[in-house]
């Protein structure tokens, strides 16, 4: 069975890095890519250019930044944390940001872990890797 992963990055380096970290683990998955807040809200209420996907496809992991365009990415898991549908998925918010105020903020709203991405790109590959391995295998979901 096949993962549906939300990768919710305004940054191409970043998405780029991203997707090669995820086709590079054993678990055959599909990544959708929303470049900002309102993308993500819209994939997930399939809404706007997601109009028509099912609402059952629910993402098995969400990796969400939360510096992002249009709606900041604590409004983004306010709003998935509030959803019945949406309450347990799992998110992982990876950010570059290693501020306190935002690290209890993202716990406060229900983030699953925070992880601050690391600027050297081999390292951000292998730890995007070993965190999808964590959320998308070994992990249990409701």
């Amino acid at each position: 069975m096949k993962k549906l992963i939300l990768l919710v990055e305004d940054n191409p380096d970043d998405v780029v890095l991203a997707r090669r970290a995820l086709k590079q683990i054993e678990i055959e998955n599909d990544v959708i890519v929303a470049r900002d807040g309102v993308e993500a809200l819209d994939f997930l209420a399939s809404q706007g250019k997601f109009e028509g996907r099912g609402l059952r496809d629910i993402p098995h992991l969400i990796l969400l930044d939360i510096k992002l365009p249009k709606i900041n990415g604590f409004e983004v898991l306010r709003s998935l944390r509030s959803n019945p549908e949406t309450r347990y998925v799992p998110v992982v918010v990876l950010t570059s940001s290693t501020e306190e105020k935002d690290i209890a903020e993202s716990y406060d709203l229900g983030a699953n872990s925070f992880v601050q991405k690391p600027v050297d790109f081999d390292a951000f590959i292998e730890e995007t890797r070993q965190l999808s391995i964590y959320w998308l295998a070994i992990n249990q979901t409701v």
